[in-house]
């Protein structure tokens, strides 16, 4: 999966819709499947290819190319915030605004998944997470919430959680247990 400091999550993520699609390559294709005589006839599956990145992605959920090019972006940011890391240097680290902003009063990381900050987020706590060797208590005191408000974050979504173990793994860490 690709890694890269000079192009971080963080850069990608911030594009608009088009301006994303506009580095990667489309191609539409007739999607396979259930759906009758009109996903037989129509070019309606969508594949992306981030040319930055090397992330590669596809939607052919429903028999519109309109409606499948929407979900193709959005697991195309899923992808850039879960494989594209930047270094950070954790002696000047501060949570960047979107962080910030959403840290409720109780200290847990409080946004919806369909939350345009989201996957921008996602990206930055595996950043800090990778710069913390995947420690969770030290990324934890750097981001300023408790490891169980950070833990709990990233259990709130089965693809975050099983990146970081894949890192933690990579890291020589033990997988976090469910709680």
């Amino acid at each position: 999966m690709p890694d890269s400091d000079a192009n971080s999550s963080l850069v990608f993520l911030a594009l608009s819709d088009d301006a994303l699609v506009a580095q990667c390559e489309v191609d539409h294709y007739r999607a396979s499947g259930p759906g009758g005589q009109k996903r037989n006839k129509t070019s309606s599956g969508v594949r992306l290819r981030h040319s930055p990145t090397g992330l590669s992605v596809t939607a052919v959920d429903d028999r519109s190319q309109h409606v499948n090019r929407v979900r193709a972006v959005r697991r195309l940011r899923e992808a850039i915030a879960l494989h594209v890391r930047a270094d950070i240097d954790t002696e000047a680290y501060r949570a960047g605004s979107a962080l910030s902003e959403c840290i409720d009063k109780s200290g847990r990381i409080s946004v919806n998944r369909r939350n345009e900050r989201y996957y921008p987020l996602v990206g930055e706590v595996l950043d800090v997470l990778a710069a913390c060797q995947m420690r969770v208590s030290e990324a934890a005191e750097l981001i300023d919430i408790s490891t169980a408000h950070l833990v709990k974050f990233i259990g709130s979504d089965p693809k975050l959680w099983e990146r970081v173990n894949q890192m933690r793994k990579a890291a020589g860490q033990k997988p976090l247990r469910n709680a």
